[in-house]
């Protein structure tokens, strides 16, 4: 260590520091301190090991640390260690290319290889530890400077910090300093800190009194715990993509039959009354209106770097409220100095009004997130249902208009969804409000598209079940769905908001196709908009592009005017291929819009008494190319070869469920067995008969044991496709079947020498 080989390479001087370490914690222990002549060592042995007499006022604070001990002689020797530690943490902080060796903080080892960390946790925990009652009272600023030193402790050295959070006992004790509104700031911030490295989740029920804890913050105390909250209510990442797949996720469902940790979490907060519609506000509430803020905002963006930490911004924002309060009282006492002209001065005031901007926009980014988990949680329809009692969406759309949607000026650079994310506040309050949104989109029904289209003129189904929805009407004169448009179009095409914006416009279209809806999006010509994106945009974000994708398929699905926008859009061969190069060059991002496409033909073929669906049959080139089952094979096969048991996920399952759809199309047609005949036909062709039919049906018996028990799942796919459900389980039946005389029956094509090549693959 750093302090130990300052001693020099001697052996004795190595082992001297030990027998200081090994004196120091059995006088601990005993109770009997360092002798004299160990002091007066340790004072020798200071200036050569460049401990700047942290170990010796260790031994002060020890010594003076009993329950009837002068407060303010303790506080007086945390005040200056703190002074030591404070600056060493505010440059690991702020000095983000540091060398390893540069970034060592030596007086933060030294403070902890004494036992600086556990002598403080000892110190703030005594008083909970005795039943004597009769002992002086802590003062706040003691708690207050015992928890910051603890937290710079934590910034620079990550094992005091996992040491904290093996803690029980501790980490329980901070809970209860919540209560105190002075030490709150504090006390939740070195919270967050130790919560982020523990092994196991903590409950939320082990909490003291959490309910009356929660009811007693105000509206900003609330804001930062959510801060805490979100560590507690989501899934920790393990970090392994083949803990991902559903095959995994399915076998840890199996093992564990309880609910997780963080779903008791999402139980508790949901029985704190009142909790949610608290959220619902400080949602909702709109951000501080100041002349120049968004540029001050623009101009603070050094100070997002140099203040990254919570506890810093908040301390800025505790000063700046007491500045306020000292205002009042020297307006009312006016001192005989002149100092009284510094506290009004705009000078003074300037910086703290506009941390008060970014303090609000870090804090709904927080809020916003638990509501976000929360709305996809075991208990989003619970959930759901208060969101729309408190009027979450009404205040949504009031708040829309604040934020400010165009490409930021400075050199950060946006990013896809699945990348790791060190965004400034008011990015990633933009990207979570749009993540609730979709979150909450997908749980509309016909009388909530009211409520974000907010048209003049409804349709009349919906005028009879408006009353309902009441909550959730939008004021003004434009709905969310209209603004989202508005500020979608003026995105740059790499935004990565391009996504998120995709993603909830599309979570609004999802499931029952509605007529209604899709024309009020092309009416405002967000068809052209998505093409002009895939094809003259020059867009290269995969991320982006499915997110278009997949918006595309739910705009076009049986709706003959979008493929007649289409075409009118796709006027030329070079085009076409353009488009047709994008879909193909990843069918894991486009398969859902080439499944609605297929889904859309299917049937429109079965009207061809209507003049207008003749007309774009015969002209349309998307339909031209998708009618010729060449086409359909070439893509059945390529969807089948890319995905296996092993790799399925959430992101590419659905490349299984087109392929299945294509050949319930089929049998619906008779042509099942000349569909199966392809394939079988296509893997003698690339040498390697087998390996394509036993991978499909080794993905069909896992669609079996996937779906069969997901209510959820199975709903949205009878919805997306207007297939019902039972079909969707017949043809899959139908296809496993044993018999292979069966001409429908995957086994009959597989010559019996290349049977169950790869089934012990899903005996998982």
């Amino acid at each position: 260590m750093a302090t130990t080989e300052r001693l020099g390479p001697s052996r004795t001087r190595r082992n001297s520091n030990k027998n200081i370490l090994t004196r120091i914690r059995h006088g601990q222990i005993s109770g009997g301190g360092l002798s004299r002549g160990t002091e007066a060592l340790l004072q020798e042995r200071d200036h050569q090991a460049k401990w700047h007499g942290i170990p010796v006022m260790l031994q002060r604070l020890y010594d003076s640390s009993h329950l009837n001990s002068d407060l303010s002689h303790i506080h007086s020797i945390i005040k200056e260690v703190a002074s030591f530690l404070s600056m060493e943490a505010m440059s690991f902080v702020t000095e983000e290319r540091r060398t390893a060796q540069e970034s060592t903080s030596p007086n933060t080892y030294t403070f902890d290889l004494f036992g600086g960390v556990d002598l403080l946790v000892e110190i703030l925990m005594r008083p909970t530890l005795t039943t004597q009652t009769n002992f002086p009272k802590m003062s706040d600023d003691i708690v207050k400077d015992c928890l910051s030193v603890l937290y710079n402790c934590c910034i620079c050295m990550e094992g005091v910090t996992k040491s904290l959070a093996s803690r029980d006992d501790f980490v329980m004790f901070l809970f209860t300093l919540m209560s105190n509104k002075k030490t709150f700031l504090q006390t939740a911030t070195l919270i967050e800190d130790i919560l982020g490295v523990r092994k196991e989740m903590i409950q939320l029920e082990g909490i003291p009194n959490l309910p009356s804890l929660v009811q007693s913050f105000n509206q900003q105390q609330l804001a930062n715990f959510c801060r805490i909250l979100s560590v507690t209510i989501t899934e920790p990442d393990l970090g392994n993509d083949d803990k991902h797949t559903l095959l995994a996720k399915n076998a840890q469902q199996k093992t564990n039959l309880c609910p997780s940790h963080s779903e008791v979490n999402q139980v508790a907060l949901l029985n704190i009354p009142g909790f949610i519609e608290r959220l619902c506000k400080l949602a909702t509430r709109k951000v501080s209106e100041a002349s120049g803020a968004s540029s001050l905002l623009l101009e603070l963006q050094d100070w997002y770097t140099l203040l990254d930490n919570a506890l810093v911004l908040d301390t800025l924002m505790q000063m700046a409220t007491e500045d306020a309060e000292q205002s009042t009282v020297d307006r009312q006492h006016p001192p005989l100095t002149n100092e009284s002209s510094l506290v009004t001065s705009p000078l003074r005031h300037s910086l703290p009004q506009s941390m008060k901007i970014v303090h609000e926009i870090m804090y709904k980014v927080e809020v916003l997130y638990v509501l976000c988990v929360l709305l996809i949680g075991r208990q989003r329809n619970q959930v759901h249902r208060m969101l729309a009692e408190f009027k979450l969406i009404p205040g949504l759309n009031n708040l829309f208009d604040k934020l400010i949607w165009r490409k930021q000026t400075s050199t950060h650079v946006l990013h896809g969804q699945n990348q790791n994310c060190d965004c400034s506040p008011e990015i990633s309050f933009k990207i979570h409000f749009l993540r609730l949104l979709q979150s909450f989109s997908d749980h509309h029904d016909d009388g909530q598209h009211f409520v974000f289209l907010n048209l003049t003129n409804p349709p009349l189904r919906w005028i009879f079940s408006l009353s309902k929805y009441r909550n959730l009407i939008c004021d003004g004169k434009k709905g969310l769905l209209t603004r989202l448009l508005s500020v979608m179009k003026k995105e740059p095409a790499e935004s990565s908001f391009r996504f998120w914006q995709a993603r909830a416009v599309e979570s609004f279209l999802r499931g029952s196709t509605s007529y209604a809806d899709q024309v009020f999006l092309l009416k405002r010509g967000l068809l052209e908009h998505i093409l002009f994106c895939i094809i003259d945009s020059g867009c290269k974000s995969r991320d982006v592009l499915q997110s278009y994708f997949d918006l595309l398929g739910e705009l076009m699905k049986f709706n003959i005017d979008s493929f007649k926008r289409f075409n009118k859009y796709v006027n030329t061969e070079e085009k076409f291929q353009t488009f047709m190069t994008q879909i193909n060059s990843s069918l894991v991002d486009s398969n859902m819009l080439v499944r609605c496409i297929i889904l859309s033909l299917d049937r429109f073929e079965s009207q061809t008494d209507d003049v207008r669906v003749v007309e774009v049959l015969s002209e349309c080139s998307l339909l031209s190319y998708m009618v010729r089952v060449e086409n359909r094979l070439t893509i059945l096969f390529r969807l089948v070869n890319i995905i296996n048991v092993q790799t399925l996920t959430q992101e590419n399952v659905s490349c299984l469920n087109t392929s299945l759809v294509v050949l319930m199309l089929a049998r619906r047609r008779g042509k099942l067995s000349f569909y199966l005949n392809a394939l079988r036909e296509k893997e003698y062709t690339e040498k390697y008969p087998g390996c394509l039919l036993n991978n499909f049906h080794n993905l069909l018996c896992f669609w079996q044991r996937h779906y069969l028990n997901k209510d959820k799942d199975s709903t949205c796919l009878e919805n997306s496709s207007c297939i019902l459900f039972t079909y969707w389980k017949e043809t899959v039946s139908v296809l496993l079947d044993s018999d292979r005389t069966s001409l429908c029956a995957i086994a009959s094509y597989i010559d019996e020498a290349y049977m169950d090549l790869g089934r012990d693959f899903l005996e998982v």
